[in-house]
């Protein structure tokens, strides 16, 4: 237990800070922080490519730049083509990644870097401005319009999602390796290795024996998966620099996969009760013929426990990445107010950072723990015992 809280103040304080640190080039350039490719970077903009980024707004004097919060809260949780690492005087260093693109009109398919992307058009894709693809790659069709290609790029969340996936085969391999080589009846594990044992016996006698059932060892190694991918994706969605700050469980289409998973183990392997009790389920003729009131609503419910899954995730995860933002942001909100307020408010936000944190590390475990519960127990209801009078 000691080891552990040294560990999350070392990944807590530092990681607080490095927010800090982080948003601190956006209050000169604020989209560029984690500008998503919405426009080419400010310092970079040619002459003949549109205006630049709407987030940065001259002030009063002529050295600042005016903070504009919807695109600093959103450009640090959306998707990008590029892996922003840092700024050093006002310059971004990031890390370009591939464009995998497919044209819709007859443009071809094509591989290229995003740092072609950087000063406007390229093969005749650009990042899109507009409201309605804001930040997506698009190319010009007829008319004028904007068309989205077939779109197979390497982004920054699924460089994230492969970068957590090779890291948690590596802990789990890690983990089956050691007990291949020790005895673990006359040997107890330690460090990582007796945490992974501690979260595995935890998730299998606590969640899976009890809401499954008899035959729990069927769906044990998807619900283990389930538990510790979206664990450690939250945990690394805290840390602020690379490789962690990909916001993958705050992404709708990663919950929205995994939603899935839980439907179909669900559904495929539900027995002939399961289906019995939603096509005909025991409840008073009337309700079911001549209008099949009860049948209708077992349906329905069939879509709503993974919408429920997806969403719980998805909301979660990404209001709490919003909040930490939003205690950053007190400091050069209040940059104007004079050099007591501001300090004072710095105060606050580093302390009340460091406590969003913690509760982030809370609430990244209590995220994956429901998620598996949950999955889990409607697992366990598609396979209830017929009982006989």
């Amino acid at each position: 237990m000691r080891r552990l809280i040294i560990i999350w103040f070392l990944l807590v304080i530092p990681g607080s800070l490095a927010y800090i640190g982080e948003a601190a080039g956006v209050r000169r350039y604020s989209a560029a922080a984690e500008r998503g490719w919405t426009s080419p970077a400010p310092d970079r903009l040619p002459e003949n490519v549109g205006a630049p980024d709407e987030a940065i707004k001259p002030a009063e004097d002529d050295n600042e730049v005016e903070l504009d919060m919807d695109e600093y809260l959103y450009g640090h949780v959306r998707d990008s083509y590029e892996w922003h690492i840092m700024t050093v005087n006002g310059r971004h260093i990031s890390i370009p990644l591939p464009v995998i693109v497919i044209s819709k009109t007859g443009n071809g398919f094509h591989v290229f870097s995003s740092k072609h992307l950087e000063e406007g058009e390229y093969k005749g894709f650009r990042i899109s401005t507009s409201e309605e693809r804001p930040g997506r790659i698009v190319e010009t069709g007829p008319e004028g319009k904007e068309i989205r290609p077939w779109d197979f790029s390497i982004t920054k969340n699924v460089l994230g999602l492969m970068i957590n996936s090779a890291l948690l085969l590596f802990i789990v391999l890690g983990t089956a390796r050691w007990y291949r080589r020790h005895d673990a009846v006359n040997e107890a594990p330690s460090g990582g290795v007796g945490i992974m044992e501690m979260l595995v016996t935890m998730v299998e006698d606590d969640i899976i024996k009890d809401c499954v059932g008899e035959d729990y060892r069927r769906y044990s190694p998807y619900l283990l998966t389930a538990f510790f991918f979206i664990f450690l994706n939250n945990l690394m969605g805290i840390v602020p620099f690379f490789p962690g700050g990909a916001n993958i469980t705050g992404n709708i289409a990663v919950t929205l996969v995994l939603a899935l998973f839980t439907f179909f183990a669900i559904n495929l392997f539900g027995n002939k009760h399961y289906w019995k009790e939603i096509l005909w389920p025991e409840v008073p003729t009337w309700l079911k013929v001549p209008v099949p009131l009860m049948p209708a609503i077992e349906i329905i419910g069939l879509f709503t426990k993974p919408f429920s899954l997806m969403v719980r995730l998805f909301a979660n995860i990404l209001a709490g990445h919003l909040m930490i933002l939003g205690v950053v942001a007190m400091v050069f909100l209040t940059a104007k107010m004079g050099i007591a307020v501001n300090s004072g408010f710095t105060a606050v936000a580093v302390i009340l950072g460091v406590f969003m944190d913690c509760l982030e590390l809370l609430v990244a475990f209590l995220q994956a723990y429901v998620f598996t519960m949950l999955s889990a127990v409607f697992i366990g209801l598609s396979r209830p015992k017929h009982e006989t009078n």
